[in-house]
């Protein structure tokens, strides 16, 4: 009697059983149908209680489910994120990091780990991966040139290895207004100083960044920067950029060609790049100009034939344009000496260095850009500063008011291609206009 109950239904069970089912049926049949217009039910004088309800019973056979744990990382591991902070050393970062003493001790007594990790830079973050009992898993850090630093357990030792790192590109949209100072005013943007330095050199031809910059000049950006996981690694490059100097607006654009080779324009395809910097170091100031004055070592007035750039020692100098170097050496007063010879006619000198770069000889050849010295007071010099001096056939000219050839346009031939990649740049500069806006990430 018990199992007959186990597999039969009551006749008040088979009626409701029976209506539920027909409800199930016509919700089923009608989902198809929404959106149009129909009508369903059920035929006159249909005898619904005599529908034949028979009742199968199966046993099924149900998988085993088997869970197969990665051995590889305990059960108890912590991700963790931190801040390498000024005044830091390798044990106050692994304390931090939940590591145990014994497992620092180990960690310190390992050159290559606890060098790496103490070369990481105040302000940088660093994830590492640890056991509840403190025991150190792995170390990741990836630098300000996005290169991925992994210190990894290996039995009880560390081994430490480096590759590059997997980066998001971003673009950020920044704009700003010159009140005191370039710098015044990009910190106020919140615009990093490698991008400041980037657009100082992309004007540098049009705008004389240690003497030309005024109240009320103003300045649009749109660069890139790298992220992993999240968080800002690096910058990459400018894309677009505007600037407005006394009333004066200049305009860049960045394109790469198919041939890999990129460089910056200006909107209608000029190229930006001149064949001559107007200054070879980046920011200073102009401590004597071109022309008579009276010499501080020799006491008497006589010709000035350069200019001098006050900078700290050491400053980086650049050739200010492609050349030969034609002499590198000591030349009387000018003490340690350069002289580059240029296409056409055109020569530079560069005197009172520190030192020059290194391997840096005659007949080497150089791009505009390249470092070829540091600034220093060798010769006839009371302080640091470089003194820099633009000939034209053997003839010193004033650098500051020579006329400078430009370089070669965009071809024709990538002229369709330069208004496709770049009109969509002068669109992000030109959302920029007329607002107070910092910046658009």
């Amino acid at each position: 009697m018990t199992n007959q109950k186990a597999v039969s239904l009551t006749h008040a069970d088979k009626l409701h059983a029976r209506k539920v089912r027909l409800r199930w049926l016509v919700a089923a049949s009608a989902l198809p149908l929404f959106g149009i217009i129909a009508a369903f039910g059920v035929a006159p004088q249909t005898d619904t209680n005599n529908i034949p309800v028979n009742t199968v019973i199966e046993n099924l056979t149900v998988p085993s489910t088997v869970i197969e744990a990665d051995n590889s990382i305990p059960s108890t591991a912590y991700w963790r994120d931190e801040r390498i902070e000024s005044g830091d050393t390798v044990a106050t970062i692994l304390d931090r990091l939940g590591v145990s003493s014994e497992e620092s001790a180990k960690f310190l007594h390992n050159p290559a780990a606890s060098r790496a990790l103490a070369q990481i830079k105040p302000g940088r973050r660093i994830q590492a991966q640890t056991t509840d009992s403190g025991e150190l898993l792995w170390l990741r850090h990836i630098n300000s040139a996005g290169s991925l630093l992994q210190i990894s357990r290996q039995g009880q030792n560390f081994t430490v290895t480096q590759q590059q790192a997997a980066l998001e590109t971003r673009t950020v949209m920044k704009s700003g207004e010159i009140h005191n100072s370039l710098f015044g005013a990009t910190d106020a943007a919140g615009i990093p100083d490698s991008i400041v330095t980037q657009m100082a050199t992309l004007f540098s031809a049009d705008i004389d960044f240690h003497r030309d910059i005024r109240r009320g000049d103003q300045f649009k950006v749109v660069y890139e920067v790298l992220y992993s996981s999240g968080e800002p690694v690096m910058t990459g490059r400018i894309l677009a950029a505007e600037f407005t100097n006394d009333g004066q607006t200049y305009k860049a654009v960045y394109f790469r060609q198919p041939d890999g080779k990129g460089e910056y324009y200006t909107p209608d395809g000029k190229s930006l790049k001149k064949a001559f910097l107007r200054s070879p170091i980046e920011f200073s100031r102009i401590s004597s100009g071109f022309g008579m004055r009276y010499h501080p070592i020799l006491k008497q007035w006589r010709e000035h034939k350069g200019v001098d750039y006050a900078a700290p020692a050491g400053t980086k100098i650049k050739a200010v344009a492609d050349a030969v170097v034609a002499f590198a050496g000591q030349e009387n007063g000018y003490g340690n000496f350069i002289l580059l010879q240029h296409s056409g006619n055109y020569s530079t000198a560069y005197g009172h260095l520190s030192a020059f770069a290194k391997g840096l000889h005659k007949g080497e050849k150089i791009h505009q850009g390249d470092v070829i010295g540091y600034v220093g007071s060798t010769g006839w010099a009371t302080g640091p500063h470089l003194h820099f001096e633009f000939r034209i056939a053997g003839v010193a000219v004033n650098p500051l008011t020579a006329k400078i050839p430009y370089a070669f346009p965009i071809s024709a031939q990538y002229q369709p291609m330069f208004r496709s990649a770049t009109q969509p740049l002068v669109a992000k500069l030109n959302l920029l206009n007329g607002t107070n806006l910092a910046a658009l990430e």
